[in-house]
């Protein structure tokens, strides 16, 4: 056929490598930049079920090619990614490597205590990130970069795209709502991959004691803050898909209201209701389910909005939309009983509540963070490692 046609095939064979060269490469996969670094080195590695190079996880690689992994580190939801939200992870073992799991809140501070840090010479982080601030895997990464400065142990960060990469939305967080869901002065979505974050941790100082991280960064290939991201493997288990990972900055926020986001359901974080909302024709019941043993709202009717019918262009591209909390909130009638004081720590900021209790709409409570945009935009530029 091609012998028949051999403009035909000219125009495949360039098809295939236009593809081929715009394929976003991540850190891990980069074996040869890397691979060098941890010659005669004691290895350990923060990374769960997202950490997978082709069909193999990182740290099979690594023993396969004889490298000494004497730790894993396992963020919330654990190695194999199956915990509930906020669970606690308790030091184990890996059943298939026999390799050990340690704790990251051993010491003080929550974070490795000297024990743990002592078991090795480097750490690699290799985890999907979603680029959220409420989402924890980026403040274990921190107190392990600051467990590593403390102890004078280098990081190496394999990086990986940011699925919510495209934009910066959301107020910068108050010092004073600091926890373990907002750990660093940033916006709600701040639109950077964990290498560029761990860079803006060092040259901001944010470490406890203005210490510093020995970090070295393998960047990703053919990635811009442009690229929308499709991610390979679901980063945890309530976010299932990317409309949930793009519907994660909006819908979020419900965890601190009796209203369900769908935790128990097969729509996690793509609907929303309880069971004194009126006027809505969808339903929905969460049950306990693997990764959510005992949602809000458990065994429960509840009525309310079905978002999973929304596209997933109008979902990548709408950013923080308030309207569905306002909607809740307004429906229920429920006062000052709709909010626990949880919600700010979730949003960061003490005038998101007042404005939906006077009764502002989305679009002026998002105006009011503008300027936070603006100027974080300008703080991280000198920390990016990519194009925007």
């Amino acid at each position: 056929m091609y012998k028949r046609f051999p403009l035909l095939f000219l125009l495949l064979c360039l098809s295939l490598w236009g593809t081929a060269q715009t394929r976003v490469i991540p850190g891990d996969e980069q074996t040869d930049r890397y691979f060098p670094l941890l010659e005669g080195k004691r290895i350990a590695i923060f990374s769960n079920h997202t950490g997978m190079i082709g069909d193999k996880h990182l740290l099979d690689v690594l023993l396969e090619n004889g490298f000494d992994v004497t730790a894993i580190f396992s963020p919330e939801h654990g190695f194999r990614g199956q915990a509930d939200a906020g669970e606690h992870v308790s030091s184990t073992v890996d059943v298939k490597t026999g390799v050990p799991i340690l704790s990251l809140y051993d010491g003080k501070s929550g974070k490795p205590g000297a024990s743990s840090m002592s078991q090795f010479d480097l750490l690699i982080v290799d985890i999907q990130d979603v680029g959220l601030r409420f989402y924890t895997y980026y403040i274990s990464m921190c107190r392990l970069m600051d467990a590593c400065a403390e102890h004078g142990k280098p990081m190496l960060l394999l990086d990986r795209p940011n699925p919510n990469g495209h934009y910066v939305d959301g107020p910068i967080l108050e010092r004073k709502h600091k926890s373990g869901v907002g750990w660093l002065p940033i916006p709600i979505v701040h639109g950077m991959t964990l290498g560029e974050l761990a860079r803006m941790v060092n040259g901001e100082g944010w470490l406890p004691q203005g210490r510093k991280c020995d970090l070295t960064v393998v960047p990703c290939l053919n990635y811009t803050h442009r690229t929308l991201y499709r991610l390979p493997i679901a980063p945890s288990p309530n976010l299932p898909n990317m409309k949930s990972v793009y519907l994660y900055p909006s819908l979020c926020y419900f965890e601190a209201t009796p209203v369900s986001l769908g935790r128990g359901t097969g729509l996690p974080f793509q609907v929303y209701g309880h069971p004194d909302m009126k006027g809505y024709d969808f339903s929905f019941t969460p049950r306990s389910v693997p990764g959510a043993k005992n949602p809000p709202q458990r065994g429960k009717l509840c009525h309310g909005v079905n978002l999973s019918t929304l596209s997933e262009e109008e979902t990548a591209r709408k950013g923080i939309d308030l309207s569905y909390l306002i909607d809740a909130y307004q429906n229920l009638k429920m006062s000052d009983k709709f909010f626990t004081p949880f919600f700010e720590k979730l949003v960061g900021v003490d005038y998101v509540r007042a404005m939906i209790e006077e009764g502002r709409n989305a679009d002026e409570i998002k105006a009011r963070w503008q300027d936070d945009v603006t100027r974080f935009k300008a703080q991280r530029k000198p920390y990016l490692l990519y194009e925007e």
